[in-house]
């Protein structure tokens, strides 16, 4: 084994161990929430959160991130399951796996760094507000041994650290979940356990192949499904991806992280799991507990398979209060508190992106929506940006008989309006020149712009020189211009 794996899976073996622990433990209940969300037994979401944690260890692209069932894929296969049931969805899992894969050799991840930082800022407040509001039905209409659980908890979750020698040894949400675990057997306290969300599996997981018959109607009843799960998986885990490279200051191969994640979803699909994708609160929960390496996926993983079939009376009664409180805690840490007192310093726009990221992602718990809303916001102030970055001057080098005008900035099809509005095209005059030597022409827009001038110019009889195009610009214009084509000249100004 090279050095380098060395490093991925066994330099951090002690806090991996127990962040992994950590992490099984609020993986369960969540699991078997997403299961009920998209209407299938809890064992669907445990096989899942088992398997894509495994083997995302082994293929992914991002150490000390862990990957299960989400919420926000569970959402997208309610309408399958209803209409064609658990085979379909088994199916569909598997397509979103090859989808997946395909991903990550055409490199879509590399599309990420159209994302700007805003967008990510938004999408990890957003999400930090959907964990908090995920745990309001378990702090709804209950009684006050439930509100005094969680404080405890809170309290040993932030106290802890500070206590000399174990403080920091010891991850405190763990502590958090053992105490009050006890605290509730022993007092045997009438509040939720995790044995009350759902019947826990008895039995290790078999291979499935799903029983869905092999043709084209199959395809075209899994293919919208499978899509969708594909985009938003993909989204969520690059998204993740980047956050946890910030919490670590390492860098990720996502790239690698998406055939990762088809890899792992076709392995949920054939043990009868749903699909899943990175979860941030999880990943949060790893790395605030000490987990930087491949090892504690894979451990979280196991770890959770071992809880739900062989230690389930014990796993059972963890009162839901103390993963609520670890919950908050994520919802806590997560939330970029900076970008608060940065609303008054950064620019209107990046604060408009950020917030239409949350408000978006927040009302419709649609991931993908608020990223795609955030990041075409973005483009479209950078578009308008961009576009008044555009300067025109004119200078008469010879009175009546010619003029020169200077064009320095962007031309593209936000400020071909600007740039056609600049030139006096009712001047008589003998001859026009154009110097573009500090001009950038993008599209064909751009070109067309440039094409109207010159020719309404030539229409009344003045003489047009373009001099100073760049290399760049020079391959755009010749390719798309038609100034100098008298019978597509025609074709343009028809009717002008």
């Amino acid at each position: 084994m090279s050095l380098y794996s060395k490093q991925e899976w066994f330099s951090n073996i002690k806090g991996d161990t127990l962040s992994g622990i950590v992490v099984a433990l609020a993986l369960i209940p969540e699991a078997i929430a997403f299961s009920i969300i998209a209407g299938v037994d809890p064992k669907v979401g445990l096989y899942a959160s088992f398997c894509i944690a495994v083997i995302i260890a082994f293929t992914g692209g991002r150490p000390g991130m862990i990957s299960a069932a989400t919420g926000a894929m569970a959402l997208l296969m309610v309408t399958l399951v209803r209409e064609h049931g658990l085979e379909y969805l088994l199916a569909a899992t598997l397509l979103t796996g090859v989808l997946q894969i395909i991903a990550g050799y055409l490199k879509l991840a590399d599309l990420m760094r159209f994302v700007s930082r805003s967008v990510v800022t938004g999408f990890v407040n957003a999400l930090a507000i959907l964990i908090f509001m995920a745990q309001l039905p378990e702090l709804t209409d209950v009684t006050w041994h439930v509100y005094a659980m969680t404080m405890a908890g809170l309290g040993i979750i932030y106290l802890f650290p500070y206590l000399p020698v174990i403080g920091k040894s010891i991850p405190s949400p763990l502590v958090c979940i053992v105490v009050l675990t006890a605290v509730y057997m022993i007092s045997g306290m009438d509040i939720r356990s995790v044995g009350d969300m759902g019947e826990l599996p008895d039995t290790l997981p078999v291979f499935l192949w799903p029983s869905v018959p092999m043709n084209l109607e199959t395809l075209w009843i899994i293919l919208p499904y499978a899509l969708m799960l594909t985009v938003v998986g993909l989204l969520e885990s690059m998204m993740t991806a980047t956050i946890v490279d910030d919490l670590t200051d390492t860098p990720s191969n996502k790239n690698r992280e998406c055939k990762g994640q088809g890899i792992a979803n076709i392995g949920s699909g054939l043990l009868g799991g749903m699909a899943g994708c990175a979860m941030i609160g999880q990943s949060v929960i790893n790395i605030k507990s000490g987990g930087r390496t491949r090892l504690s996926s894979l451990i979280a993983g196991v770890v959770l398979l071992m809880m739900v079939v062989f230690l389930s009376d014990w796993v059972s009664q963890i009162p839901m209060a103390a993963l609520v409180a670890v919950m908050i805690m994520v919802s806590i840490g997560t939330f970029s508190w900076e970008s608060i007192r940065d609303l008054k310093k950064h620019p209107l726009s990046t604060n408009i992106v950020m917030l239409a990221t949350v408000a978006v992602t927040v009302s419709t718990h649609n991931l993908a929506i608020g990223v795609f809303v955030g990041v075409l916001l973005a483009a479209l102030f950078f578009a308008n940006k961009v576009g008044n970055i555009l300067y025109i001057g004119s200078r008469e080098i010879e009175a009546g008989k010619e003029r020169e005008y200077q064009v320095v900035g962007q031309v593209f099809f936000a400020s071909s309006e600007r740039f056609t509005a600049a030139f006096d095209l009712k001047e008589s005059i003998e001859k026009v020149t154009i110097d573009l030597s500090r001009a950038h022409f993008w599209d064909v827009t751009a070109v067309q712009a440039l094409d109207r001038i010159v020719i309404k110019f030539r229409r009344e009889g003045t003489e047009v020189e373009l001099v100073g195009l760049s290399e760049a610009s020079a391959t755009v214009v010749d390719r798309y211009a038609v100034h100098n084509d008298p019978e597509a000249v025609e074709k343009l100004m028809g009717g002008h």
